[in-house]
């Protein structure tokens, strides 16, 4: 399908495609098997300006949008999802400073984060604060011209790897979700740690760890915006990524049909191919037209917020939670079009499959999206 991509995006497109095809796919099983970290290939994604894509560029960035973002990152799930959520999630920390930063903390953290010399990551989940992301207990304590933090962030992409946390942290108890900030806190500082890398189920060469914050002290110049508005700025920064999400379950559902129709022409059953199969050749028809439609979605969605409109989370939770679903449905049909061969590591669409699954959970599950959705809806309704 045609989307009139600007020469500037075909080049996205065209660059991370090479260096997700060249570099990526070539090693990207023995990194899901090793969990290494993708160090090499996050060097080449910074030596080839992909990081700094959606920056402005009075800060070294290209000056691009979320939909530019999206190009790159489904490009390069089509290889690894594990590669593509550690590039994706370094634009999620940074965005934060973006919506909410003055001009010094811009200028401080943002052209290295552009350049990729620096990796972001965004901590608002813990234990016990999930989907109900207000339920936070993290603590930031005024202290003279510091704030001393308190508190475990868990599950965070890019934990103990990046070099810049923007943490959701309470101010005011007392005020509940109104009385949560943003800061920036920086690795190295006195206090902050990291829990062991975990051990997941699919993107394994990406980092996924706790940060904790232990008498953390932090300059109040690292306050985001003014207190309070921390929750607020959590949830413009989901909103504005979630897209993202939709783009690397397009991008991996793409790499799962790939291989599918590649196997299906090579593989013979019955002295002919299996792809002359109508059972077949329909499951193929299925996968990739869901992909196409949801392809078109996450794009709309993306070009939506490029354009400026106030509100997009409804459009913004429709992309990662349709094509998430695609993803998950797509990459099972994979398996089941590879039969036995599927379930086997020596083949790509296991995971695939594996990789899948996190899409329907993070940035907000699926669950949440509908709420977003269904309470969008109703509002709508009752303004008319």
């Amino acid at each position: 399908m045609e989307y009139f991509l600007t020469e500037e995006q075909e080049f996205i497109r065209d660059i991370a495609r090479r260096i997700a095809q060249e570099k990526i796919k070539p090693i990207a099983q023995e990194m899901d098997e090793k969990e290494e970290f993708p160090y090499d290939i996050v060097r080449a994604l910074g030596q080839a300006d992909l990081f700094a894509i959606p920056f402005p560029e009075e800060y070294g960035g290209l000056g691009g949008g979320v939909f530019d973002i999206c190009l790159a990152t489904e490009e390069l799930s089509r290889a690894c999802a594990g590669v593509a959520v550690t590039y994706a999630a370094s634009f999620l920390g940074a965005l934060p400073i973006m919506i909410n930063g003055d001009e010094e903390q811009k200028e401080r953290y943002l052209p290295d984060l552009a350049s990729g010399a620096s990796l972001g990551a965004f901590c608002l989940t813990e234990a016990g604060a999930g989907s109900d992301a207000s339920a936070i207990t993290t603590t930031a304590v005024r202290d003279g011209d510091d704030y001393i933090l308190n508190g475990t962030k868990q599950w965070i992409t890019n934990g103990g790897e990046a070099d810049v946390y923007t943490v959701i942290a309470l101010t005011d108890k007392k005020r509940g979700v109104r009385g949560a900030s943003a800061f920036v806190v920086e690795k190295g500082t006195k206090g902050l740690s990291f829990g062991l890398k975990e051990k997941k189920m699919g993107i394994r060469c990406s980092a996924t760890r706790e940060v904790v914050m232990e008498d953390c002290r932090v300059s109040a110049s690292q306050l985001l915006g003014r207190e309070g508005a921390g929750f607020a700025v959590a949830m413009k920064t989901l909103d504005k990524a979630r897209p993202g999400v939709g783009a690397q379950a397009v991008g991996l559902a793409q790499g799962a049909l790939d291989a599918a129709v590649t196997y299906s022409r090579q593989r013979r059953q019955f002295g002919q191919a299996i792809s002359s199969f109508q059972a077949i050749s329909h499951k193929l028809a299925t996968m990739a037209t869901n992909i196409e439609a949801a392809r078109a979605l996450v794009y709309a969605a993306a070009r939506t917020i490029d354009a400026g409109v106030k509100n997009y989370s409804r459009e913004s939770a429709m992309s990662k939670l349709f094509a998430s679903d695609v993803a998950m449905q797509v990459t099972t049909e994979a398996v089941q079009v590879l039969g036995g061969y599927g379930y086997m590591r020596d083949y790509p669409v296991e995971k695939f499959m594996r990789d899948a699954k996190i899409t329907q959970i993070y940035e907000g599950t699926n669950e949440i999206q509908r709420n977003v959705i269904g309470l969008s809806l109703v509002r709508e309704a009752t303004r008319k």
